[in-house]
């Protein structure tokens, strides 16, 4: 079975950074493309990034693109987002998606990506 486990996560003070990883198993890890989302309480699950099956493309947020780094180690079956210049508003919890590398459906939408981790904090304090 598909299995996402995101680690990394916890508290930052702003300004600081975290890089998260998400180990991926039950799956071939090099046919997926593979998402960040997130969540704060009382908020829609929100996209962030996400990557290509190869590691050759990826995709961001206007937001956040010149703060966060997408990258994938397919040998280690292993997503990772680097986290810098944190600011209050990227407290949530972020959550690992995969997604066939030829599913169909805007990968902007939680709804179009099967599969998913179960999460991990993200605080940022002042």
């Amino acid at each position: 079975q598909v299995q996402l486990v995101e680690s990394g996560g916890g508290l930052v003070q702003a300004g600081g950074s975290l890089r998260l990883a998400c180990a991926a198993s039950g799956f071939t890890f090099s046919g997926y493309n593979m998402g960040w989302f997130r969540q704060a309480p009382g908020k829609e699950r929100e996209f962030v990034v996400a990557i290509d099956w190869s590691g050759k493309s990826s995709y961001y947020s206007l937001s956040e693109k010149d703060r966060f780094t997408i990258s994938r180690d397919n040998a280690a079956n292993t997503v990772y987002l680097q986290m810098n210049s944190l600011k209050l508003d990227d407290t949530a919890v972020y959550y690992c998606s995969a997604r066939r590398w030829d599913a169909s459906g805007n990968s902007h939408y939680a709804h179009n990506w099967p599969y998913w981790g179960q999460g991990t904090q993200v605080t940022v304090s002042s």
